[in-house]
């Protein structure tokens, strides 16, 4: 529980700091960008190698893939429907279909339902959330970010854009040293370097964080939050209700999937320029709700 401890207090001094002159307002830039070349490509190679696959677990290993599919359409309809911008609906499908399900899930799993049920939840975020993560928000973030807008470029441009973007880039790489072991040194420098990302992001999101939204951005910060914290894990209890599944691996897939926005994913849609009020406004809301949603959403689960 630590963990949710952590990600107030570097929220909360990130809100605080940016009172104080001696941080610029291009701080979140700065941060971000360290984030995306350096923590998060340590991040992806450090957690690719320990991908386990496995026939028995298909349940937390499919369903990320399948909310991922119904929340686009989802956000794609409301886009057109309400009238959001282009902006607005590329940061609302980078952000919305992946959670928080590592650095808050495994804590709050163990927590709440205890450690045997982490391995169901550890499918979830290796095969779903974290590969979801290198490859969907990353080639969404190429094609739509800010660079991508400013000027046509050719398919080969295009995909040359895509695979030198660092955290895909790292994807590659670590998937092609998955078989082999990494030197001590490197394994630490690779630890010591991901563990940034979570403090870096927090504090440039509390940095960006306002508690008030103009009336154009009020509709997609309300449908994300009611989308991410509640109707995602409703799609995933009904529908293993309606298959008449059960056990472990449905109950860590509904709570995986009731958490906040992702960190990681958040911090790639502002540093692509994508509507980054309202991004920072997603992951901070979001986290502050998840304080009283995630308990109630384990309440419901032990009663079933």
């Amino acid at each position: 529980m630590d963990n949710f401890i952590l990600i107030l207090i570097y929220l909360s001094l990130g809100f605080a700091m940016r009172r104080v002159p001696k941080f610029p307002s291009e701080t979140p830039v700065v941060l971000n960008t360290f984030v995306m070349y350096v923590a998060l490509p340590a991040l992806v190679l450090q957690k690719i190698p320990s991908l386990h696959f496995s026939w028995d677990l298909l349940i937390p290993a499919l369903v990320p893939w399948i909310l991922l599919l119904i929340v686009s359409a989802l956000i794609v309809t409301l886009g057109r429907l309400l009238r959001w911008s282009r902006d607005i609906i590329v940061a609302l499908l980078i952000v919305l279909p992946l959670g928080n399900t590592s650095f808050l899930g495994f804590p709050m799993i163990e927590a709440l339902f205890g450690g045997d049920w982490l391995p169901y939840a550890m499918i979830y975020d290796q095969i779903g959330s974290f590969v979801a993560l290198a490859t969907w928000s990353t080639i969404l973030a190429a094609l739509y970010g800010v660079n991508a807008a400013q000027s046509k470029v050719s398919p080969t441009a295009m995909a040359i854009r895509i695979l030198t973007f660092p955290p895909f880039l790292a994807l590659i790489v670590g998937l092609s040293l998955k078989a082999w072991t990494y030197p001590p040194l490197l394994q630490t420098t690779l630890d010591n370097l991901a563990v940034t990302l979570v403090p870096l992001i927090m504090f440039a999101v509390g940095f960006q964080l306002k508690f008030s939204l103009a009336g154009e951005r009020l509709s997609p910060l309300l449908s994300g939050l009611g989308i991410k914290l509640l109707l995602m894990p409703l799609l995933v209890l009904c529908g293993a209700m309606l298959l008449g599944l059960s056990g472990k691996a449905v109950q860590v897939s509904v709570f995986e999937a009731a958490m906040p926005p992702m960190i990681s994913a958040g911090a790639i849609a502002m540093m692509a320029g994508l509507a980054p009020r309202l991004v920072a406004a997603l992951v901070g809301f979001g986290l502050l709700l998840s304080f009283i949603t995630l308990p109630l959403w384990a309440w419901l689960l032990h009663q079933i």
